[in-house]
């Protein structure tokens, strides 16, 4: 069926939440953008004039087209290369979707992303439209054509896994970067007693290159490994410098709300380093070196004023 413009104009106002919805459960923003087009796809194919609640039925449609992208995800990340981690979004991306509450900042935490991935599909998507869009259980329970006391139940647990696994510290602009000039003067200092300084002492360190970029396929664990780690990463290098195309630019940034360190060559980020703050210190690293998975925050950054790099390195 063919859609009239206001057809089209009620999706467009949809776009946004649907975008956040989508990122939140998949992980990834190249995958939210086709969910949210094969959504489109389906309401143009609908007869949209006996939809009732359009907001309803779109949230419906697209929530169970990113359950069968979870299920089939599942399977194709048992044959990736090394750590799956997802894809970061820098700082006003709109994907990030709403940010009012704490739980909503949370929700699409780098942290917290990661610790999604243990859910089941009907866990994180539960979850999701809970916690991050406040959705009452009884819509919930429509959505994925369960019961409402079944929707209670899961948020419960998934909300449990995700606690048991959390440990962020929510930061504001000056500390972010407060701590991030810190990080990264112990890191390039050439000691590792610096950066063991910062650490927790379970801290640790993981990396996904997606088998394009050398990232080591089981993370670094506890505060000496990983400040050996952060300190040989930092260090000056021929070899390094022929890898990524030339000696990158780092700035100090926040990518999913939090701190996060990006490393740029010629305008091309090649890196985001996402880190997680505890009261004791820096409890992970999870670094983004994927390219598949840095065009997004490419694009990003080339349409923003960021302002003069922190150092160049290597």
């Amino acid at each position: 069926m063919s859609l009239t413009m206001d057809d089209v104009d009620r999706f467009e106002a949809s776009r946004p939440r649907l975008e956040a919805i989508a990122y939140r459960l998949l992980g990834s923003a190249s995958e939210a953008e086709d969910a949210v087009q094969d959504t489109f796809l389906r309401w143009q194919a609908a007869d949209v004039d006996h939809v009732e609640v359009p907001e309803a039925w779109l949230t419906k449609v697209l929530t169970n087209l990113c359950l069968n992208q979870l299920t089939s995800a599942r399977a194709r990340r048992e044959t990736y290369v090394g750590q799956w981690l997802p894809e970061p979004l820098l700082a006003g991306d709109p994907m990030l979707g709403p940010a009012d509450t704490a739980e909503q900042r949370e929700s699409v935490s780098y942290a917290v992303l990661a610790l999604l991935e243990r859910l089941s599909p009907n866990e994180r998507a539960v979850y999701v439209l809970r916690e991050a869009f406040d959705y009452p259980h009884r819509e919930v329970a429509e959505i994925l054509g369960i019961t409402e006391a079944a929707s209670q139940q899961i948020f419960h647990r998934a909300k449990k896994h995700v606690a048991d696994g959390k440990a962020r510290t929510e930061t504001d602009e000056a500390t972010t970067r407060r701590i991030v000039e810190e990080f990264l003067a112990a890191a390039t200092s050439g000691r590792t007693e610096p950066l063991v300084q910062l650490l927790t002492q379970d801290a640790i360190s993981m990396g996904d290159g997606g088998g394009k970029v050398p990232a080591r396929a089981k993370a670094f664990e506890g505060a000496l490994a990983v400040a050996k780690f952060m300190r040989g990463l930092f260090a000056p290098g021929k070899a390094k410098r022929a890898l990524v195309g030339g000696s990158p630019e780092m700035y100090p940034t926040t990518a999913n709300g939090g701190p996060a360190v990006v490393a740029v060559v010629d305008g091309r980020v090649i890196g985001v380093m996402c880190l997680e703050i505890t009261a004791e210190g820096i409890a992970a690293f999870r670094n983004q070196v994927n390219p598949d998975k840095l065009e997004r925050a490419t694009r990003r950054w080339s349409a923003t004023d960021h302002g003069e790099p922190l150092l160049v390195t290597f």
